[in-house]
């Protein structure tokens, strides 16, 4: 036979480690992109036709802190001791979209401050709006992500970890690095100089002005900086367009549609991760486990049944008639009336040395002949390989631990493995089995979280939904308010869960932290909205929906755009484990945004200030009461 005829797929102990690493390794070239592209961004989004206004530079040192948040956030970890996850990888692309979107926040609350005033009090004004608004998220993403703590998986314990204090970093760094970069360029404004040179250029004296030597203007009426298109876009066409009782009684209606298929949804949802998408692809793990499914998909582990009890007496007769019955039952497990195991594939050293020892003959019931004999036993073909199979001293007389192996079949699925572990388990641990015996294979560190993944994954979720409440209630001015933000998050929640599926993503614990973070991302998008609704003045509830969208859509919309472009380069990578990452994050960012400038604002005037008496509109003189 011609050798290149043959295809060889081959596995050893160490693979899953090497190629698991090489995971981390494929994604260090995209954080280049990644920044390059959240920086390009940034900066287009802060673009000002004004030479005095523009705010190229707060984007560069917006973006700038958020890195310093990582590298710091990182740092104390690692000096800290905090293991290193594969996982965490991915933080850094999140981190990014976090700290631009409370960047975003403040420059949109610095842009509504009255030009003239001194800087001391524009940014005062500007930490009165913005500072409550990035405090309540920062509580919210940090608690959501130091929940994720209580889950029993260890790479999930360590991506919220880092992940929970890079979020508190990227706090202090915008309320103070951040801040003061924003004083600074706050008096540059002041004394109306180039946004590039720092050159003072003179104030324009009508409509039509060359931007580049002249700037500096304003809004008279209102003291502040002229509003973006975007924003007199929403209040002029968007606001008005959305708070028309036709379009709300559409949105409900496409409201109703998603929740509908995403409750419908959340019941498909499927469990388990296959083994080869934790390697990168190419990886010679992939075809190894690709022609394990073509060609021996009826056999499932081949399962080690460990005797650790080093008291446990080998050479008594009775002794060995109880671990032959309980190999006997591992032997006659079923799973929904199919066999667990094939008896005639298990093997046993003990069994074979029994063999041995009645062909010579041995007294095999005498301990010292047993212990004796097993070098000569162990040193003989074809019985050789079984010496790893057993731990033993001829000095002590002692046999320390040893090992059979049961070969299982007829596992085809996530439960399958999952039912198989718990059966093994069940048997091992009942009275038919001696003290002291294990089951293990290497894959079970994977199929242990099957038996825990819906549990867990539910009560992180419940527990940080009710905390996001509580925080929700101590920051947001109105009960009813934080009532409709926690809704908003179980809605994205159902959402994202509801369409991973449709999108080919199982729940295992790389989706579990996922979920985790849903959380924080939804009450960002939420949290604004709502705080800008209850903090308005205007008298009527449509007209205070109109007022948070002008103030905080366009800031929403620069973060979600933002986020989505920190983990697009995601999509790109060669490993499963990122690319689930990017697919929830997208479901996430688009969820949350959608409910954040459409969902929630409808919802909102339907409740007024939720609390106080307003009217629907200045016209109407029947109050909108909660």
């Amino acid at each position: 036979m011609n050798e290149k005829d043959v295809d060889i797929s081959y596995f050893t102990s160490l693979s899953r480690e090497e190629e698991f690493q090489k995971n981390s390794d494929s994604i260090i070239p995209l954080f280049s992109v990644t920044y390059t592209l959240v920086i390009t961004f940034s900066i287009l989004s802060c673009i000002r036709l004004d030479c005095v206004r523009n705010k190229v530079w707060l984007a560069v040192f917006g973006v700038l802190s958020a890195g310093m948040a990582v590298l710091s956030s990182f740092g104390l970890l690692l000096y800290c001791g905090m293991p290193f996850s594969m996982t965490v990888a991915t933080a850094p692309f999140l981190i990014l979209g976090i700290g631009v979107d409370d960047m975003f926040i403040m420059i949109s609350c610095w842009q509504q401050t009255r030009v003239k005033d001194k800087v001391e009090d524009r940014m005062a004004a500007t930490y009165k709006e913005a500072a409550v608004s990035i405090t309540i998220t920062t509580l919210t993403d940090a608690l959501a992500f130091y929940i994720g703590l209580l889950t029993p998986f260890r790479s999930v314990q360590s991506f919220c970890m880092y992940t929970g204090t890079a979020v508190v970093f990227c706090f202090l760094y915008n309320i103070t690095f951040f801040g003061a970069f924003l004083a600074l360029d706050g008096r540059r404004e002041n004394s109306n100089r180039h946004w590039f040179t720092c050159l003072e250029v003179p104030q324009p004296e009508s409509e039509k002005y060359n931007m580049c030597c002249v700037g500096g203007v304003y809004d008279p009426q209102t003291g502040s900086e002229e509003p973006i298109p975007v924003s007199s876009f929403i209040k002029k066409y968007y606001g008005p367009f959305l708070t028309n009782k036709w379009t709300k009684m559409m949105v409900i209606l496409l409201y109703a549609g998603y929740l509908a298929t995403g409750i419908y949804y959340c019941f498909k949802i499927q469990e388990g991760i296959e083994l080869k998408n934790l390697a990168p692809d190419g990886s010679y793990l992939g075809n190894y486990y690709d022609d394990e499914d073509q060609y021996f998909s009826d056999y499932g582990p081949r399962v080690m049944v460990v005797v650790t009890d080093r008291d446990f007496k080998y050479w008594d007769q009775s002794a060995r008639d109880q671990l032959d019955t309980c190999l006997q039952a591992f032997g006659n497990l079923t799973i929904e009336d199919r066999s667990l195991t094939d008896q005639s594939l298990s093997s046993s050293w003990l069994h074979e040395y029994i063999k041995y020892g009645t062909s010579k003959p041995l007294n095999l019931n005498d301990r010292k002949t047993f212990i004796d004999n097993l070098p000569a036993f162990f040193s003989t073909s074809p019985t050789n390989f079984f010496r790893q199979d057993v731990n033993f001293s001829i000095t002590d007389l002692n046999i320390y631990a040893s090992r059979m192996f049961i070969q299982t079949v007829n596992i085809r699925t996530a439960t399958d493995e999952r039912d198989m572990l718990n059966k093994l388990r069940e048997t091992a641990e009942s009275d038919v089995c001696p003290g002291s015996l294990r089951v293990y294979h290497p894959s079970f560190i994977f199929f242990d979280q099957y038996a825990v993944i819906v549990i867990n994954t539910i009560m992180n979720l419940v527990i940080a939904t009710l905390a996001m409440l509580a925080v929700s209630l101590m920051l947001i001015p109105s009960p009813i308010c934080s009532l409709w933000v926690t809704f908003a998050i179980v809605s994205v929640i159902v959402g994202v869960a509801g369409f991973m599926t449709l999108w080919d993503v199982n729940l295992d614990s790389v989706s579990m932290i996922n979920l985790i973070i849903c959380i924080g991302f939804s009450v960002d998008f939420s949290a604004h909205i709502s705080y800008a609704f209850v903090s308005s003045k205007k008298s009527t509830a449509n007209e205070k929906a109109i007022y948070a969208l002008v103030n905080l859509g366009y800031p929403i919309i620069q973060g979600a755009l933002s986020t989505i472009l920190g983990v697009v380069v995601l999509s790109a990578a060669e490993s499963y484990i990122f690319r689930t990452f990017f697919k929830i994050m997208f479901l996430v960012i688009i969820f949350g945004a959608v409910h954040g400038v459409v969902f929630l604002p409808v919802v909102l005037t339907f409740f007024g200030t939720c609390g106080a008496k307003v009217y629907d509109s200045e016209e109407d003189g029947n109050p909108n009461t909660n």
